[in-house]
């Protein structure tokens, strides 16, 4: 399992600006997004010129691996060491949780990721909290506001490959951008590839059908 560290459901999450929010005397941030949607778009987005993310949707079955903190060793494990760390609610079926064990600092956080091939085959993991309209993902339409996605880069896969989702940095422009191209020569001129993208993981959301019904065509979104 991958540990890409605010425990939130999986609905809209980008940085931007940080309200503190306080709960049961536990301190938890709501980050808002700046932006619902993308002003422009770079290059290809999700099934747009044969371009596709590696999407992956959850079930309303599916139990997220939950991230625990450790209290320490055994024996010499003491009585405030045990009670020390803290706890929190496992994510709802079909979703996930973060976890910022700083909110007063940077955010820093990480974000559990079930185990895979993919998962484990990624040599410089990190991952992004992107919004669905951003990529274009298509989602019921019963589905109004912006939900989060795990995006899952390899830092290490920093160079180009047609028609894969590259993270690029472009000049004099701070904001990442995350677009397919069909050709080298397509890229934007002045452009650094940051990584690529391995898998997209969707939630299962309440809205969304029921997605073990026995015949595969139907139980899968993607």
């Amino acid at each position: 399992m991958t540990a890409l560290v605010l425990f939130v459901p999986a609905f809209a999450w980008v940085p931007g600006l940080r309200n503190a929010v306080s709960s049961n005397n536990k301190r938890s941030f709501r980050l808002e997004p700046l932006n619902s949607a993308p002003s422009m778009s770079l290059g290809s987005l999700h099934g747009q010129n044969s371009c596709f993310l590696p999407l992956k949707q959850l079930d309303q079955d599916y139990f997220a691996p939950r991230i625990v903190q450790i209290a320490g060793p055994y024996p010499g494990l003491s009585r405030d060491e045990y009670f020390a760390v803290t706890s929190e609610p496992a994510p709802e079926q079909g979703q996930w949780t973060y976890d910022f064990s700083d909110p007063d600092g940077p955010q820093l956080g990480t974000v559990a990721i079930e185990g895979s091939n993919v998962v484990a085959s990624c040599e410089d993991p990190v991952v992004i909290i992107a919004e669905h309209q951003a990529l274009a993902v298509p989602l019921p339409e019963v589905i109004k506001d912006p939900v989060d996605l795990i995006v899952l880069v390899d830092r290490a896969a920093n160079y180009f490959e047609e028609r894969k989702f590259l993270v690029l940095a472009l000049p004099g422009d701070d904001s990442l951008q995350i677009g397919a191209f069909p050709s080298k020569q397509d890229l934007p001129e002045g452009s650094e590839i940051l990584g690529q993208v391995v898998l997209c993981q969707i939630p299962w959301l309440p809205s969304m059908k029921p997605t073990k019904s026995g015949f595969m065509e139907v139980d899968e979104y993607f």
